[in-house]
């Protein structure tokens, strides 16, 4: 990301906001966060199954090795696919669309549902007689492969772009320009879409993200926004038989008698991307807090062994909250600033509670002293900065 910056830099290209990144890599980490519990059961199914089911037991080789990276990446086209065309598998997927800029930390914003509705897709590989560390190894190896494509500091690919999956054919997978939609699901590779009919070459510069914008940087909301819609036109529809097609019709259908299916509308011409402003002091605070977030994050997955399960809930809940109370001082909310004192409180403690056996008691106190201490008073020296900020963003928007 760091020479993704540098490159578009030169290019001229602003494709980075430090409200967009952060709230992209905020859940990427609640992503992972979550994924803790979730994976428990979409890596258990599979190991089930293949213990019980398989038909035959592959053996390990170089070979069955690229033959189980082909067909993974087959399996994932289907999960990408579906996860376009059924509303309710749309709800875990569209997490990932919602960002209105395309670079390299919009590959970190992931769902923490889509496992959910996408992890039996990939069953059919433990019937076979795949194991499941391979499995585990090869959707790591894809996973990674599809991280660099997000960028536009790279144009076009020459005769990669026949059978991979390139920037420039992303691109157009990320774009809300109803050509675009539904185009380009391949991870690896773009054959798959070449061969089902649903591949798009990149014409004009896409207009990133999805048809209704989600408008907001809390990443709770972000992963739940869709599944609020749901419940809304859920509760307009009246029959339970209308109900199930709901969940399983595209995303945008309504029964007829509330208007029919709504098809992507061309993105109008003073289109503007959401946005907000804060004062930079608490650009520069949050930036602060986030990389020792980063780090409590860091080490809570690599040591997950150590750590009960009630722990991990605990743990997970604290980041979790962080990255919600990080998305208010963004928006400027009322109750930021009470959350963010109060979050600090706890933060500190439960860095007492899960470093205390790493440094001396008395180093662990200096430490979180100074901690509380800077985020406090940056807080404090910066209250009539932000007060003020805010008033005159109010009086801006009642004169406009």
């Amino acid at each position: 990301m760091g020479i993704e910056l540098i490159v578009l830099r030169f290019q001229e290209n602003p494709s980075y906001r430090l409200n967009d990144a952060i709230t992209n890599i905020n859940l990427g980490v609640m992503s992972q966060v979550t994924g803790v519990f979730i994976k428990v059961l979409s890596i258990g199914v599979y190991t089930l199954v293949f213990e019980n089911f398989a038909l035959m037991q592959i053996q390990s080789n170089i070979w069955t090795f690229l033959l189980l990276f082909f067909l993974y990446d087959f399996c994932y086209y289907w999960a990408h696919r579906m996860s376009h065309e059924i509303n309710l598998f749309w709800g875990g997927h569209v997490v990932h669309h919602s960002s209105e800029e395309y670079n390299l930390s919009v590959a970190l914003r992931q769902s923490s549902t889509q496992t959910l509705w996408t992890f039996f897709f990939y069953l059919p590989l433990a019937l076979i007689g795949f194991d499941p560390i391979s499995l585990v190894l090869v959707s790591g190896l894809n996973l990674l492969y599809q991280f660099w494509i997000h960028t536009e500091a790279i144009d076009r690919m020459g005769f990669l772009e026949k059978f991979m999956n390139t920037p420039s054919h992303h691109r157009v997978h990320h774009g809300r320009n109803p050509k675009y939609i539904d185009k380009n699901h391949g991870g690896t590779f773009i054959l798959f879409d070449k061969w089902f009919g649903t591949f798009k070459e990149e014409e004009e510069r896409p207009t990133y993200g999805i048809t209704t914008p989600v408008k907001s940087w809390n990443p709770v909301w972000v992963n739940i926004s869709h599944y609020s819609s749901m419940k809304e036109e859920l509760g307009q529809i009246h029959n339970w038989k209308d109900r199930i097609r709901y969940l399983f019709k595209k995303p945008g259908w309504l029964p007829d008698y509330l208007g029919g299916y709504r098809a992507p509308k061309e993105v109008e011409p003073n289109y503007e991307k959401f946005t907000t402003t804060m004062p930079n002091p608490l650009n520069y605070y949050v930036f602060f807090q986030y990389v020792l977030l980063m780090g409590l994050t860091a080490f809570f997955l690599f040591n997950l062994d150590t750590f009960g399960i009630l722990s991990k809930i605990l743990i997970s809940g604290l980041i979790v909250w962080s990255t919600v109370s990080f998305s208010g001082i963004f928006e400027q909310s009322k109750w930021y600033h009470v959350q963010e004192v109060l979050r600090i409180t706890i933060f500190s403690l439960f860095i007492w509670y899960v470093g205390g056996e790493m440094l001396s008691e008395n180093i662990m106190w200096i430490v979180l002293s100074v901690y509380a201490f800077v985020s406090y008073f940056w807080l404090w020296l910066n209250l009539n900065t932000v007060k003020k900020f805010q008033a005159q963003i109010q009086n801006n928007t009642q004169n406009a």
